[in-house]
């Protein structure tokens, strides 16, 4: 498939390469997209120069600008050209470094890149009349931020930081081709092996554009099997646990792990749900989920069902798959934290 937009067919139904998307994309300060942001279904999006730290989460809702709603709520604003930190807590506004004009026919979704997801960092998208988060309405042109807010741990972060990837959709409403059903992994590989992390209270920093820089043990508790081939999630805490079973990607498909209703369980599962085309095909990969407790104390036991995997179509061939020829740091993975530590 051509990359230029007169190439798109409407009539289509599915997800845009990341190379198709990159027309849609423009970039503000003149500075072009990197190679490295296009991946094979998606483009990741960078912090722009300037943060607010705003009071309050918040949504502009129809026929209002983001910037109205920074106007009411900010209560002060900061360079992230040096770096800077963002507090354990806190809810900071990011103007991105680029801004989107999609046509008629295409819509967006965002979505934390899976290191965003795996530091238990909140990353949402807002855009100008938005009513939802991590939603682009239908030929959207205008300015796109994020809002931060980090959950478990304090971390630095520039401008040129990759926190949130998007997805283009033709077509309208996402037209699912298939689902898996993922169940949770309680036993590992047997008592006394590791079947997950637990976040430590009161860490260091994480730099998160720095990888393999920290060790496990600052910031994790290790979680390992019993004979109950359970595990009772506390609440407010946030683990990481992986699925039972592998999760494989068809080279022309996409997926999004999509959390089910709070009526199977008090908790909330996987913050970072895009799987790219290529995922586990060539390397057996289990998913990897963020996972945090609601109001109550609850056991989930092995097999039991923790989210659900929706497939949709991919529009074209990608230039590179998950794993091949890309900085794919999750591929052929077990229980994996993110690449920040080891």
């Amino acid at each position: 498939m051509s990359h230029s937009p007169a190439a798109l067919n409407p009539q289509l139904r599915g997800i845009l390469t990341g190379r198709s998307a990159e027309a849609f994309v423009r970039c503000n300060h003149d500075l072009p997209l990197e190679p490295g942001q296009i991946q094979p279904a998606s483009i990741d999006l960078r912090l722009g120069r300037t943060a607010f730290r705003t009071r309050a989460s918040f949504l502009p809702g129809v026929g209002r600008m983001v910037e109205q709603g920074l106007a009411d709520l900010t209560l002060h604003q900061f360079s992230l050209d040096d770096g800077a930190v963002l507090e354990k807590g806190a809810v900071y506004v990011v103007p991105l470094e680029e801004s989107l004009a999609i046509p008629a026919g295409l819509s967006g979704v965002a979505n934390p890149k899976s290191s965003t997801g795996r530091l238990d960092v909140f990353a949402r998208v807002i855009v100008d009349g938005s009513e939802r988060f991590d939603q682009i309405p239908e030929g959207y042109r205008g300015r796109v931020f994020v809002e931060i807010s980090p959950h478990s741990f304090p971390i630095t972060v520039r401008r040129g930081s990759k926190l949130v990837q998007l997805r283009l959709r033709s077509g309208g409403a996402a037209e699912p081709i298939g689902e898996a059903i993922l169940g949770l992994d309680a036993r590992g590989k047997g008592r006394g092996q590791i079947i997950g992390y637990r976040a430590k209270g009161n860490t260091g920093l994480v730099d998160v554009d720095c990888r393999a820089r920290y060790a496990v043990a600052d910031y994790w508790e290790v979680l390992t099997a019993d004979t109950s081939g359970a595990i009772i999630l506390d609440p407010g805490e946030f683990y990481i646990l992986a699925t039972e079973s592998p999760v494989v990607i068809p080279n022309d498909q996409v997926a999004e792990l999509r959390p089910l209703d709070t009526e199977i369980g008090e908790f909330r599962v996987h913050y970072a749900g895009f799987f790219d085309p290529g995922f586990g095909v060539t390397n057996p990969s289990r998913g990897v989920l963020e996972v945090r407790a609601h109001e109550v104390p609850f056991r989930i036991e092995h097999g039991q069902t923790i989210g659900k995997l929706i497939y949709e179509k991919l529009l074209g061939t990608p230039e590179s798959l998950y794993g091949s020829g890309i900085q794919s740091n999750y591929q052929g993975q077990g229980l994996k934290l993110s690449k920040h530590f080891i």
